[in-house]
């Protein structure tokens, strides 16, 4: 591998999950999940409420698998690419065409969003990103320090590259 390949998948920043908030967050979603279903079953209401209830706490503990499986990943920026430890490229750097770091902005906590130029599919990774379209959320369980070193790495990138 030439010196100019190796410089271009070296890896910038990391964002991972805390594993105290991935407990956290996987914890509270299936207490949710169960105690939905435990008041579905143990208190039944009339049967389309009930079954609103089994479908809140199905849904619930599907989402506490999924942010369980999301999480054990990692997101990794090297000079060309954001990409997942799952092996997803999220977006290449120049695709990207902004970021969002507001207090406002539609996005993860302790996180960020990208626009990229080109759409992609949708994709839900809970707890770590998610993609709708030409937009990636970054963050959720993953701490600040992370994401902040992360955004401003790639905003110090997207600079270089205009």
């Amino acid at each position: 591998m030439s010196q100019e390949n190796r410089a271009e998948e070296e890896i910038l920043a990391v964002v991972e999950a805390s594993p105290t908030r991935r407990w956290m967050g996987i914890g509270v979603l299936g207490m949710l999940g169960a105690l939905v279903l435990y008041v579905a079953f143990a208190t039944p209401p009339e049967l389309q409420w009930q079954v609103f209830l089994v479908v809140v706490g199905v849904a619930a503990l599907w989402a506490a698998h999924r942010m369980h499986q999301a999480t054990t990943h990692r997101l990794e920026l090297t000079m060309t690419e954001l990409r997942s430890s799952a092996g997803v490229r999220l977006a290449l750097v120049e695709d990207i065409e902004a970021m969002d770091r507001g207090v406002f902005a539609f996005k993860p906590s302790n996180g960020f969003l990208l626009r990229t130029k080109t759409a992609g599919g949708r994709t839900w990774q809970p707890g770590l990103w998610w993609r709708m379209g030409r937009r990636i959320g970054i963050g959720g369980v993953a701490p600040g320090s992370q994401t902040k070193f992360m955004s401003e790495t790639l905003s110090a990138l997207m600079a270089h590259r205009g």
